[in-house]
Order: C-alpha cells, then sequence, then structure tokens
C-alpha cells in the first residue's frame, strides 16, 4: 500500500489534512508517517498535541510515495522552518509532493512550483518566497485544489479536493472517489428550489 509522510509544524492548521489522514489511512490502507522540525512535538492551531513518528529533515523519499506538507500561519513568519531540502529530494525522485494553504510557500521557497500549474490562498502569498520564485505565470487563480504531474496545491479552504487529487496522483481515482468528494461538496451547492405549497 502507499505511504505518506504528513510534515506538520507548530500551529499547523488542523483541517487541512485531517480527512485526507482519516481517508488513506481508514479506507485506503495507506501507511502515514508524521513528521516535524526535529521530530519535535507540536501543537496544532486548535490545541492537538502531535507527538511525531520522524524529523521532516531525516525522510527519505525512497520509503515514501509522498510528501503532504500542512499549512499554518508560521509559513509567512520569520520562525518558518526549511523543508527546502526535504522537498527538493522527493520532488527529484519523482515523488508526491503536495501543499496546502501557507505550505505552499515551503513549495516555492524550494523553486519546485516553477515548472508546475500551482494555486495558494492568493497570488500574493508565494510572493514572500522572494527570488526562488518565479512561477507566477503558472499560477492558477481558482478555489479548489490544482495537480500538475505529482506536484498538489490548494488554498486552506480546498482540504476536499486537495485530499482527491493527491489520492488520484497516487493511482487512487475512481468513481468511488468521485461520488465520495461529491458527498462532501453537497454542503456547498444551492439549495433546490421549492415550489409554493398548493392552497
Amino acid at each position: 500500500m502507499p505511504a505518506l509522510a504528513i510534515a506538520l509544524t507548530e500551529s499547523f492548521a488542523d483541517w487541512e489534512t485531517a480527512l485526507l489522514a482519516a481517508t488513506a489511512r481508514t479506507e485506503l490502507g495507506f501507511t502515514l508517517v508524521t513528521a516535524t522540525p526535529g521530530g519535535a512535538p507540536v501543537t496544532s492551531m486548535g490545541g492537538l498535541r502531535v507527538t511525531p513518528d520522524a524529523a521532516v529533515e531525516s525522510l527519505d523519499p525512497a520509503r515514501f510515495d509522498g510528501l503532504v506538507i500542512c499549512g499554518g500561519m508560521i509559513w509567512a513568519s520569520e520562525a518558518a522552518p526549511d523543508f527546502g531540502g526535504t522537498i527538493r529530494a522527493f520532488a527529484a525522485s519523482g515523488k508526491l509532493v503536495a501543499g496546502i494553504c501557507a505550505a505552499t510557500l515551503a513549495i516555492a521557497r524550494a523553486g519546485v512550483l516553477n515548472g508546475a500549474a500551482h494555486t495558494s490562498n492568493e497570488p500574493g502569498l508565494l510572493e514572500k518566497a522572494g527570488s526562488a520564485y518565479d512561477g507566477q505565470a503558472r499560477y492558477r487563480h481558482t478555489p479548489a485544489a490544482v495537480r500538475d504531474g505529482m506536484i498538489v496545491t490548494a488554498a486552506g479552504t480546498a482540504p476536499v479536493s486537495f485530499m482527491a487529487e493527491i489520492l488520484a496522483a497516487l493511482g487512487c481515482g475512481n468513481a468511488e472517489l468521485d461520488e465520495y468528494v461529491a458527498m462532501f461538496a453537497a454542503e456547498h451547492a444551492p439549495p433546490a428550489a421549492t415550489s409554493p405549497e398548493s392552497p
């Protein structure tokens, strides 16, 4: 079964990778490894305390099918960790690299978004990556996740399509996954028109 490394930081955004982790592990039998900077415990924005399985810096792409980086406010701050070496190693190995919300900044800083279609919370956010990022022409302003080969990016408001694009990239896309995504999307569908009651 596929193996995914999910990278978390202090004050990570709980909801952004939760559906992916639960679906991949419980429904599809994926092996999931949580990793943090230095392998230190972290606490999410919602107060969830996580003791990781590994340090991000020690992740070996040969052991995984992909690296997923969870968002959080730390990525736009001076306290942002440098995952560049790990991100580049996964990308160079042809493995999935995925980032949601401000974690797209980590991928931009690693130079991996320059050659791939991608999205984020907003175009201006990725400018914080400085000279490492010159992929503006490939930016897609869309509310849903964007997949280009083995690169998946999403705004923080798109955890469902983020999950779906990751699973599709790993060969798990099918009609059942489409139905699963549609189930979550139903909440955001316009209400059905109702006819007035007959007298």
